[in-house]
């Protein structure tokens, strides 16, 4: 029988087509049912418009039914993914503009920090729905897979509260492998352990990465059987362009002795020492591509795509529908732990799953990302054992915050809520204690629509703005833009690189787009 796979948030183009794409080239699954569900009927008709295409060319059985009712497209699902951007860019904008009013400058704001905070205030208990149906509707086994930021708050709330086995999925690892596989190309040529015209995959360099998402650390490194990790800064250093786009990575492994998975922009947001002084910003950064630093850049990215494919959508369906070939799927995990399930064919990735025992300096409960295997019996996860002190430091800060914070999404605490905020590392080394209690209040108020649990603390956190500004103990505001921000590009000007805002567009890993 074919299975079936249902898509929420299925409106999002870069993933929902991707992982289609990713599924449909295993021939074991190309007789597959997806079920789309998204609260927007214009952008599902859009999205559903394309894969229909894609399927029809390729020539597959595999059926796809859109629909607004969610309880429809659970029903009898094997697999359910989630692609949901709570709140959608509206609500995005003041994850980003209103934190910088307080002096807290975030590049990507959607995993810790008051961004990532907040987007958990919002996204958790759309989950927990969504969890309530899988158990309603779903197949009783029914797997879910959620690459909805933030990552960890989200998959901890989902196995927590939601009593449903969900494993939280990123492609972080994967590009961090494929740049810590480029330094030892460059190496190895300039040793003449390879040939001026070989390359290498990252396939061919073994790493094990352990932490939490975003903030996951490779403890091993090695190629040809040699391990690399103690020439790992003397490689980066000497890279011809990681010098200059990876400031803050290259630092932070200068003085952990590890590199980190995540992005020099993602990075510079979950520590406290690179972003907190506004003039000092600009030196551990790089503007060439928004996720190298730039102030509210994936922000930016995201309004350009949408804007993009909302205009140029009748060109998309005039284009030459996707292949399904092995040669364009991607490296996102879905699909490969779909086929390893139902196949049996084995797959290793790096996961999000509950800790227990696998890291054994960091708290159990928590959601922490680790290597681990899939075949037909199931996700199996090795244990990896203590992080090195200075990762495992600065986890389980992290940790704690992501604690607080999802406890506060599930409860509708905003006094937990203010104390998740408080212990972020970013926004304690920026913000006094009261700064923090009004950006705090202020973000509430100003996406009081979005958050579900916190509709009976609104009216009195709206009075406390108000008396603080009727008593003149309102702190001081900041009036700026950022310490390197760049102007969303209107259509027009999108136009004028039509290739590039149309592969900002599709990307579902947007951390490849440049200016």
């Amino acid at each position: 029988m074919p299975i079936k796979i249902a898509l929420i948030g299925a409106g999002s183009i870069g993933f929902t087509r991707r992982l289609m794409g990713d599924v449909l080239t295993v021939p074991e699954l190309a007789d597959t049912n997806f079920a789309f569900t998204d609260i927007s009927q214009q952008n599902l008709d859009m999205v559903t418009q394309l894969c229909q295409r894609d399927i029809e060319s390729n020539g597959l059985s595999a059926t796809i039914e859109a629909t607004l009712d969610r309880e429809r497209a659970l029903a009898d699902a094997d697999y359910v993914l989630c692609t949901i951007r709570q709140g959608g860019l509206a609500a995005f904008q003041t994850d980003i503009d209103i934190p910088l009013k307080y002096g807290v400058d975030q590049c990507v704001g959607d995993t810790l920090c008051a961004g990532g905070i907040m987007y958990a205030q919002r996204t958790i208990p759309a989950l927990l729905d969504f969890c309530e149906d899988i158990r309603a509707f779903a197949k009783p086994d029914a797997l879910l897979l959620n690459y909805a930021n933030p990552m960890a708050m989200n998959v901890w709330a989902c196995n927590k509260y939601g009593r449903v086995p969900t494993v939280g999925l990123c492609h972080g690892v994967q590009g961090a492998h494929w740049q810590i596989t480029s330094v030892i190309e460059h190496w190895a040529k300039r040793e003449g352990l390879l040939g001026p015209e070989e390359k290498l995959h990252r396939r061919d360099v073994d790493v094990v990465a352990a932490g939490i998402n975003h903030q996951t650390w490779f403890v091993k490194v090695q190629w040809r059987g040699r391990d690399m990790l103690p020439l790992l800064l003397e490689m980066f250093e000497a890279h011809p362009t990681f010098p200059t786009t990876e400031k803050v990575r290259i630092d932070v492994l200068r003085r952990f002795g590890y590199y980190s998975t995540e992005s020099n922009g993602h990075l510079s947001e979950y520590l406290p020492w690179y972003r907190k002084r506004t003039d000092e910003i600009k030196q551990w950064i790089d503007l060439s591509s928004w996720i190298n630093g730039e102030t509210g850049g994936y922000l930016r990215v995201c309004s350009e795509g949408r804007s993009w494919f909302e205009t140029d959508f009748p060109r998309w369906l005039q284009e030459e529908p996707h292949k399904f070939t092995p040669e364009t799927r991607s490296e996102e995990h879905g699909s490969y732990i779909i086929e390893a399930l139902e196949t049996g064919r084995i797959y290793r990735g790096h996961f999000n799953i509950v800790n227990q025992n696998h890291i054994t300096n960091l708290p159990n409960g928590c959601v922490i990302e680790i290597p681990g295997y899939v075949d037909k019996n199931g996700i199996n996860m090795p244990v990896v054992g203590d992080l090195p002190l200075a990762c495992a430091a600065t986890c389980s800060a992290s940790v704690r915050v992501q604690e607080m914070g999802m406890e506060a999404a599930v409860h509708g605490d905003v006094t937990l809520l203010k104390q998740a905020m408080l212990h972020d590392p970013l926004i304690g080394a920026v913000c006094n204690p009261e700064e923090v209690w009004q950006m705090t209040d202020e973000m509430l108020v100003a996406q009081a629509q979005w958050l579900a649990t916190y509709q009976e603390a609104i009216p009195a956190t709206r009075q406390r703005l108000e008396k603080a500004e009727r008593d003149g103990t309102r702190v001081t505001l900041r009036e700026t833009e950022g310490a390197a921000r760049l102007k969303t590009r209107s259509v027009a000007e999108l136009a004028l690189d039509r290739e590039g805002a149309r592969a900002n567009a599709a990307a579902a890993d947007k951390g490849k787009m440049t200016r």
